[in-house]
């Protein structure tokens, strides 16, 4: 198993989607999502709505890879050769070797197209095979259905709310708390998420 090391370029992908770092030039790609998509920051911690919530939103992400704590990625979807979002690797915990997966948001086009999943595929995969992560958590704010349904979907285990435990946009939230540990990848659900990828493949237009 490999040990993690915040100053690699790690490139996560597939025939479908390639994650690469985020970096600065990727401001002016994101300029769309911010000035005209605000419905998609709707439950974020951290809304990159208007130029200088992006702004702020990478130095931010950017801040936390230098401090070691996160490795924030863009989503690049190769079928329609656009970026479709960002998620990232956070919270890392090198003593109990467990690791947060979040921060994800893609743009309208791309809800709904079985990205989320495939992207997923690809995260847990480096997760648990290459870095022998023993737990990945994952939260959102507990009114969020949609990214709940998305966690659940892919084998997650809800384990609980944390009441009022951070701050929102807009006063306070509770948070869901769901996980996948490392002996459950290996004993189905990386089989159930791999299933679930090839039967969207099936229905969903290529």
């Amino acid at each position: 198993m490999q040990s993690f090391n915040f100053q690699e370029e790690y490139i996560l992908e597939n025939d479908r989607v390639r994650l690469r770092p985020l970096e600065m030039q990727d401001f002016e790609t994101l300029q769309d999502f911010a000035l005209n998509q605000p419905e998609i920051w709707k439950y974020s911690q951290q809304p990159a709505s208007g130029l200088e919530n992006l702004k702020m939103y990478i130095d931010f992400a950017l801040e936390v890879r230098k401090a070691e704590t996160a490795y924030p990625f863009i989503v690049f979807d190769k079928r329609s050769q656009k970026v479709a979002g960002s998620t990232r690797f956070y919270d890392f915990q090198k003593k109990h070797n467990t690791v947060q997966l979040g921060y994800t948001w893609y743009g309208k086009e791309f809800q709904g197209t079985g990205l989320n999943k495939i992207c997923k595929l690809l995260m847990l995969e480096f997760a648990f095979e290459k870095l022998g992560i023993e737990r990945v958590e994952f939260r959102a704010d507990a009114n969020n259905a949609r990214s709940i349904a998305a966690m659940k979907s892919i084998g997650c285990t809800e384990e609980g709310i944390l009441r009022s435990n951070c701050v929102a946009p807009k006063g306070r939230r509770d948070s869901i708390v769901l996980s996948i540990l490392r002996e459950e990848w290996f004993n189905g659900v990386k089989e159930l998420v791999n299933s679930k990828i090839e039967k969207e493949r099936k229905i969903l237009p290529q």
